[in-house]
């Protein structure tokens, strides 16, 4: 487990999954937000849940986030995706269960990824794409660290319009380590 402050970056377990389908996917107008790939309904206990255990990828690190203050009790999911081993860069993304939201848990989660980026797996860059209005989001990878690197116009379909994207980075000489 990688610890922050109050969270852990942990293995996905079976017992996770279904909680992390029922408040985090099929909350279809939320999970638009959070995902450029169109909306299915998938029946819980599938196999083809985004949240289903995988095997290990040299392409993508999923975590369960937990909060250590209670006994591990689940706050949402984090990842590396889209790692590049040669330009080594990888893109960030995160999602917390909505009784989690709002407590300042994203930049622990965002700065425990970064830990498990740079010092763990030797990346030069990572990358944060979000929705411009998620203010949430924006503010927690500034205070990670991350600086504003521009705007995609109209880049993203969501839930019916199409909407405008940060874009986010961190390099490794920029990143300041946690005691």
């Amino acid at each position: 487990m990688i610890h922050g402050e109050k969270i852990g970056l942990r293995a996905r377990h079976e017992s996770d999954v279904p909680v992390l389908q029922s408040e985090l996917y099929d909350d279809v107008a939320t999970r638009s937000r959070a995902d450029s790939r169109p909306w299915r309904p998938i029946p819980p206990g599938s196999g083809q849940s985004p949240y289903a255990v995988a095997e290990p990828s040299d392409e993508a690190a999923c975590f369960s986030v937990v909060e250590l203050e209670s006994q591990e009790e689940l706050v949402g999911e984090a990842l590396l995706w889209g790692i590049d081993t040669h330009s080594r860069t990888a893109h960030i993304g995160i999602s917390l269960r909505p009784a989690f939201r709002g407590r300042g848990l994203g930049v622990d989660v965002l700065q425990a990824l970064c830990e498990y980026g740079f010092a763990v797996r030797g990346l030069q860059r990572l990358q944060i794409e979000t929705l411009t209005d998620n203010t949430p989001m924006i503010a927690a990878a500034t205070r990670a660290g991350f600086t504003r690197e521009g705007t995609l116009r109209h880049s993203a379909w969501v839930y019916g319009a199409y909407a405008d994207e940060a874009i986010l980075g961190l390099l490794a000489n920029d990143w300041t380590p946690r005691a």
